[in-house]
């Protein structure tokens, strides 16, 4: 006589499928992924933040660098900093001073009488760190060489914002404040159509924006903002971290904070350059994060607040590229969203009296 499936199944079986239809299996899974969650969190800051080591400054040099005792300083410059100074010849201080602004070099050296003093301009408003390492360490290397170094600052960061972070933090902010808005409409105006879901997106980022930039700049006097534009990289950035944990919604449903939280946390804003400038980051960092959107938001701002005058188009294209493929994900798979509202009954034909 044949045994059935009840009759020949295990102990030990018959408690998994137990334990995997009780509300115990899903909650074991989210401690173990928010146990993994934390260890990467850390472990991306920690990678990128703890220790900043500078991988390749690109620095103008402007008089006679190509002198012997030159060529010696920078070779000490190199070995003192354990990186590779990439030198950029100017004719002139003004054209080195230009490439500053450009955001093309973070530093100027003016070699003077055959390599025997220099003048190091920094910029602070480039990268803190970067003007910091260099303050410190070039007129070490030239005291050991008999090269008399002279250090300034020509682009200070303002007076609320000595460390340069203000920038950084208030990107975090629209980042982290655009995905948690776009998770509280999942929850709470879950029958909103996909139109109102993107219209409503960009409310709270527009509104949001607005009231980050008010708070640091006319309440706390922290940055002084050029305040339209400000506002408007702060909302595309709110806006755009909302639309990404959207897409992945569509995409991933009740999953989408994992890779949300992933690309623009664990990855995103480590590599943003906010906190550690792009040449101290671990050189994959450096270059990925221009391509996302915390580090877009981080250069656009940047580069607003410091270099009025030198914006640059490739961070907005990097937000509008996001915006664009998030929107155009959301909408083309919409039916796979877990929000919307019912589509109505069609009325019931009135009935006939029978004949």
């Amino acid at each position: 006589m044949a045994h059935t499936s009840q009759e020949t199944e295990s102990p030990a079986h018959g408690r998994w499928s137990a334990f995997r239809q009780s509300p115990f299996w899903p909650a074991t899974v989210l401690v173990l992924i928010l146990a993994a969650a934390a260890g990467l969190f850390a472990g991306s800051y920690t990678y990128s933040m703890a220790n900043p080591t500078p991988r390749l400054i690109p620095t103008a040099m402007v008089g006679s660098y190509e002198s012997a005792r030159a060529q010696a300083y920078l070779r000490g410059l190199e070995e003192a900093l354990d990186t590779s100074v990439r030198v950029h010849p100017y004719r002139t201080r003004a054209a080195a001073r230009e490439a500053i602004e450009q955001q093309e070099v973070f530093a100027v050296f003016e070699l003077r009488d055959g390599g025997r003093s220099a003048l190091l301009d920094v910029s602070g408003a480039s990268g803190a760190s970067v003007a910091e390492l260099l303050s410190q360490t070039a007129p070490a290397v030239g005291k050991k060489l008999g090269v008399q170094v002279a250090v300034r600052d020509v682009n200070p960061l303002q007076r609320g914002d000595p460390r340069g972070l203000a920038i950084f933090y208030i990107s975090l902010a629209a980042v982290i404040i655009g995905f948690v808005g776009a998770i509280q409409l999942s929850v709470h105006a879950r029958s909103l159509t996909p139109f109102e879901r993107i219209l409503f997106t960009a409310a709270y980022a527009l509104l949001g924006g607005f009231v980050i930039a008010a708070t640091v700049d006319w309440l706390l006097g922290a940055l002084d903002l050029p305040f339209a534009e400000s506002w408007l990289i702060l909302a595309l950035t709110m806006f755009v971290s909302g639309m990404v944990f959207t897409m992945f919604n569509t995409l991933f449903g009740r999953w989408a904070m994992l890779p949300t939280w992933g690309l623009m946390v664990i990855i995103g804003n480590p590599s943003s350059g906010g906190a550690v400038s792009w040449p101290l980051l671990p050189s994959p960092l450096g270059v990925i994060g221009r391509w996302l959107p915390p580090g877009a938001s981080v250069n656009a701002q940047h580069t607003a607040v410091y270099f009025q005058g030198y914006q640059h188009l490739f961070p907005f294209l990097v937000l509008a590229g996001w915006a664009l493929l998030s929107c155009t994900v959301f909408w083309v798979w919409r039916h796979r969203h877990p929000g919307g509202r019912e589509k109505e009954p069609p009325e019931a034909e009135p009935e006939t009296a029978e004949s």
